[in-house]
Parts: C-alpha cells; structure tokens; sequence
C-alpha cells in the first residue's frame, strides 16, 4: 500500500491532496499555515491524515509541494536586502530596465523602484565582449572596494551580473571566490548560472528576483524537510516549479528564481486537468488565496507558457505558466490613505494574524472580513474545521473604517469587495487582451480558499461566459502538484542567423542540451523513466526587438533542415500577427530544450443523479449590490448532478466558500463541478 501527496502551503491555509495508488482516489484536508513555524502545518497535516484515515507516513511513496513563499515574498517586498555588483558603466541596469510605463492607461502611473535600490549597485572594473571573450580580466581592488561598501550599507547578499556573461560566465565566477573569500557569509549568487540568457535587464532582474527571495527559501525548505523527517516520511519532497513541473530540494534551494511561481504553477496545473478531464475547452483559471490572486489561460486543458511573466511589479525570465499575479487576496488589508481614500492591499494579514474573523490576533479589515460582514460567508465552519468565521468581530473591524469614511459598515464592506474585484479587473483584462481573447467565450474556474467566494463578483464585471466551481476547490493547487509532470527546462543563447553556416552548431548545441537533459533526469530520478523532449526556439527576423517562442522538431536541428525551422518560424509568426514574410532574413536567439516525465493520474468520480429538490440549511441575509437579500445556504455535500440554483445564494463546504449574486443561476454537472452562468436577460446593477 502507498500514497502520492500534494501540498499547497498558502498564505492563510496549507492544502492537502492524497493520492491512493491501489485504485487512484483522492482524500483532501485543510490545515492552518504556520509562517511563525514553517514545517509545522506538514507535521499537523500528516497527524490528521493518521488518526482520521489510519495512513502511515511511511506509506508515503511520493510527496510534492507548492509553496507561495516566493512569490509573496517579492509582492510585498519582503525579501532580504540586496547589492548588486555590475560592471562598471553599466550600474543603472535595474533604474533603466526596459523604461516602459507599467499601466499605459493610467495617467499616474509610475515606474516602480527597484528592489536593489541605485545606491546599493556597485561597479565591478572587468569587460566580456558580445562574443565571450574577456578584454579585462577582473580588478581585485573593485570587487573589495564592493564588499566594503556592500557591508557599510547592511545587505545581506550580493547579486552578481555583469555585462555578456551569457557568453562566459568566467568574471562572474571570478567575482564570487573573492566575495567568498572576503565575505563568506554574505550569500551571493551570478546571473549566468541562475539564468544564462542574453539581454543584460533580463537576465539581472531575474537572478536579482532569486536573490531576493533566497534565504527565506531556504529556510522554508530546511523546515519543510526536517517536519517530513520527524514524522517518517521515507521519500525525498520534490517542489513544483514555475514552468509546471517539479524538481527536487537542491535545485530549488539554487535556483529560487524557478519556484517563485510554485503555489501559482501547481493551482494552474490543477485547473488544467480538470478542464482537460471535464472537457471545458476554454477556461481562465481564478486562484485566489490570501494574499494574491493569480489568473491563467488554459485551451483544451492546456495552460499558456511564456517569459517575462510580471511577479508584483517586476518580470522574470524562466519559462512558466503564464500567470498574472495581483496582489489582492483573501487577506488583503483594507485602510485609509492620508487623503482619506479607502484602499485595498497588496498587504495582506496572511494566516497570523490572518483576518479578524479567523479568530487568530487580526485587528485589520481584510477582504475575507468584508465578506463576514455583508453576510456572505460565516454560515459554517472553514478550512475542515480550522476556522470558525467570527461575523461580530468582522463588522467590528469594517466599522473601524466606517466612522471616518462616514458610510454604514455594509457600505464599506461592499466598497472594500469592489476595491479588490478592481484591482483584479485591471490585470485579468490585460491578460485577456495579451492573448487577443473574446472574454464571453471563457469561464473561470474559482478555486483557492478565496476564489469561490469572489469569483461570480469579478467574471460579472469582465463579462465572462461564467464560472466553474470544482468539487474541492479550495485544495486543487495541491491536486496540481500531484498531477505535474517530472519537468525541467534548458536552454543556450546562439544570437546568429538562420544560414547554412550555423547548421552544425545547431547540431552540436541540440546534441549538448539533450546531454544536458538526459544527465539531469538519471541524477534526480533514476535512468529508468519514460520521457519526452520538445525542442523550441527564440526567433524573429532581422531588425525586430522581440522574439517569438517556435516549436522544432529534433530531426530538423540534428539534420540541419534550415528551411523547415523557417518555416516553422513563418507559420507561427502568421498565427500570432496575421502575416509573414517570406523573403526577410530569420535569427535564431535562443534554443530551448523541455525534458518531461508523466506522473500517475487520478480518477473524477461522478455524482450520482438528482431525484428531488436542493435541501436548503437555512436562510440567512446578506448584503449584496447595495441592498439586503434574502439568501438560501445550501451544502456541497448534497448537491447531485442536475440539480439547479438560482441566486443569490451561498454554498458552503468544508474547504470554501461559494457566494452567487442575485441574476446568477448554477447547475451541478455529474463531476461535481457548479457551473455558475448569467440568468438569461440578466443585467449586473442595483
């Protein structure tokens, strides 16, 4: 007998998905996140699972985790202090980036500061040129004079970038044994290991982001590892990673920057597989925690994967799923700003103290306590039992906004709630036109401790087609890292044209990378499991800024068939834009190399058939569009397939939440899944 088990750690919960593999079916749980004692929620999880269904730890066969540390880290701006050593002439990389105005729309936008402040960069005398080749070695007396001042300003680490070292990463190294030496406990880490790619802004922020988010990584994971000791796990943890996939704790201890986006990737992967297995064809995945909600695209069950994906105000340059993250949440904090304008986030009372209503030491307003006061949600315990929602206390903190706003505490609720679906409104629409979609042809499927409670509220304003409420939403983001394939991604940055004469480089470079591949997966998991491997490439003609992501087939690199890569390149470039040409000259920038490796998958059961009516709890009232409803609440637990619901109304369950506003109607299909859709005719307003 042996178990598979998905864990989500998010800011308020930390979610459990056990896989049986004698006949694939899932048992779920849900326990409180402990930031004040990482590891902790492991230890109490498992416990759980032991005395309620009898599951040893040492039956664990395979364990995967997803964690937002990473990336709540870097939308609150929580991460360690930083310098970064550049070379000299070239130390304004982060203030320049791409001089882009972040919100275009905006009149007030601003560019926002970087997270190694100018002061904090210090110039490195030593020059690669665009080739590789060193012109000046490192001056010694430049790297101590950076030290010093590194240390005179309290940083706590060093980041290394300096320029070309794509090509040769020699300097960098250089550069790290004398900090080593100098200073061996200041953690210092270089661009061209964490992600050897061309374009200086690209590759800095990147492993500035990694730096950043660093120790706090590691001593999660350190905690995470010793918990699965103490409690006889006998496998090694793996950890979902941003592109989808997951890695052992070495590589994610090294490489940060690659799990930044775990939590985000894993709930993605989850989505994409019931959408695949449901057979929804087109969905926006709603992940909606404590602190962040993160929306993706996923078309016939497949998510969208890209660079440059933008982590609070900052991009990073792995391959990942394609993701907005907002910093609005769950438990995002509602306050007044010095003009007397009610505001909403990015910080967030997390899980301790977590929101008034959880009971746990909160004293802000959050959005979850907005909820409490409208009358929402608190008809039932939360979190499998973990929480039980204090409505008083919720109106009493909302009230404390009230007062000075002069509104009633209803009003103010309801005026934190539109705050946040805003917020959330201006980056999903983006994503929306990013990809050029019709946004009434998708769903959204609400999962997360918070999605279903928000989810009906924000699709109305986008005008979505409607919402998707699976089973167990608020754990499907440790279903995800269940269901994610063994993963990894490589890449060289090659800069040349699309001629006869790179023929065997693009050989050489394939054969090097699919090495590169196959070495990594023996390391980590052992030579004997099946694998696929898809080759890609950055490509653009002659002259454009930007590349284009082009999928290739091995036999055209390795035959050197220069004509079907361009080909290709033209195919794709008419897909995206409308139109190619054929006679401009193509470059190849970078070649990219997936390796991937199936994971067992569980079963959807189904629901058995509805031969009555919705037993309804009990009717409470609850404050929505500016007036009181009266609202039926009815339990998951006791919906069938084809059974329907007219809102407003309130399905409770032991891992969330499901508020429907009124002119919404739901129906269960035989997964299990609500679908959550516009009464016909139905216009949002009071």
């Amino acid at each position: 007998m042996s178990y598979r088990v998905g864990v989500d750690i998010g800011g308020s919960f930390t979610d459990f998905a056990l896989l049986d593999e004698r006949d694939n079916s899932i048992r779920t749980l849900k326990v409180l996140s402990r930031p004040d004692s990482p590891g902790s929620e492991i230890t109490t999880g498992l416990a759980q699972f032991q005395q309620r269904d009898g599951i040893d730890p040492a039956e664990i066969s395979y364990f995967t985790h997803g964690t937002t540390v990473g990336v709540n880290a870097v939308i609150q701006r929580k991460g360690v202090k930083l310098a970064l050593f550049a070379t000299e002439g070239f130390c304004d990389v982060l203030e320049l980036a791409r001089l882009k105005i972040p919100h275009i729309h905006d009149l007030f936008s601003r560019r926002p500061a970087p997270l190694i402040s100018r002061d904090r960069v210090f110039a490195i005398s030593e020059r690669t040129d665009r080739d590789g080749k060193v012109l000046q070695p490192v001056d010694r007396q430049s790297v101590v004079n950076a030290v010093e001042a590194a240390r005179t300003a309290g940083c706590e680490g060093i980041v290394v970038s300096l320029l070309h070292s794509y090509r040769n990463g020699s300097n960098e190294a250089q550069v790290r044994e004398i900090v080593a030496e100098l200073a061996p406990d200041l953690l210092t880490s270089c661009s061209a290991e964490i992600w050897p790619i061309i374009r200086e802004y690209e590759r800095t922020i990147t492993a500035v982001i990694n730096a950043y988010v660093q120790p706090k990584v590691i001593h999660y994971l350190d905690a995470f590892e010793r918990a699965l000791k103490e409690m006889g796990v006998p496998v090694p943890p793996r950890i979902t990673k941003s592109n989808g996939g997951v890695m052992g704790l070495a590589q994610a201890k090294a490489e940060c920057v690659q799990m930044v986006l775990s939590g985000t990737a894993s709930g993605v992967m989850g989505a994409s597989y019931i959408a695949e297995s449901c057979g929804f064809d087109r969905l926006l995945s709603l992940d909606i925690g404590g602190t962040s909600a993160d929306v993706a695209v996923i078309i016939d069950g497949r998510p969208e994967y890209g660079s440059g994906e933008i982590i609070g105000d900052f991009p990073i340059y792995i391959p990942s799923v394609s993701v907005t993250s907002v910093g609005q949440g769950g438990g995002s904090i509602a306050w007044i700003d010095s003009l007397g304008v009610l505001q909403v986030g990015p910080d967030s009372a997390g899980s301790l103290p977590g929101p008034v209503c959880f009971r746990r030491g909160g004293t802000e307003a959050t959005a979850t306590d907005a909820f409490a006061a409208c009358g929402l949600i608190g008809h039932g315990d939360l979190g499998y039992n973990a929480v039980q929602v204090d409505v008083a206390g919720a109106r009493a903190a909302v009230g404390k906004l009230a007062r000075p706003l002069g509104i009633t505490i209803e009003e103010t609720a309801e005026n934190i709630i539109a705050l946040a679906v805003s917020s959330m409104y201006s980056d999903t629409s983006g994503l929306i036109s990013r990809f050029g979609l019709d946004p009434r042809e998708f769903f959204f499927l609400a999962f997360g401790g918070a999605g279903p409670m928000m989810g009906c509220f924000l699709a109305r304003e986008l005008k979505l087609k409607g919402v998707v409420v699976p089973p167990t939403p608020g754990v499907l983001s440790a279903l995800g890292g269940l269901v994610a394939d063994i993963k990894n991604d490589f890449i060289r940055t090659l800069y040349c044209d699309l001629t006869v004469a790179v023929s065997e480089s693009l050989r050489q470079h394939a054969r090097q990378l699919r090495t590169e591949a196959e070495t990594w997966l023996a390391r980590e998991y052992g030579a004997d499991l099946p694998y696929t491997l898809s080759f890609s490439a950055d490509m653009r003609y002659r002259g454009q800024s930007f590349e284009i992501d082009v999928a290739l087939q091995p036999e055209w690199l390795l035959e050197g068939d220069l004509a079907a890569i361009h080909s290709a390149f033209n195919a794709h470039h008419t897909r995206l834009f409308g139109h190619h040409d054929e006679q401009a000259a193509v470059q190849l920038i970078n070649l990219r190399l997936v390796l991937s490796s199936p994971t067992p998958k569980p079963r959807l059961t189904t629901l058995a058939e509805a031969g009555g009516p919705v037993p309804v709890l009990r009717q409470v009232e609850a404050w929505i569009d500016g007036r009181w409803w009266q609202v039926n609440v009815v339990s998951r637990s006791a919906l069938l397939a084809g059974h329907q619901l007219t809102g407003p109304v309130i399905v409770a369950q032991d891992d969330c939440t499901t508020c429907v506003p009124p002119q919404m109607q739901v129906d269960v299909d035989r997964y299990g899944n609500l679908i959550i859709t516009p009464q016909t005719g139905a216009h949002h307003g009071n």
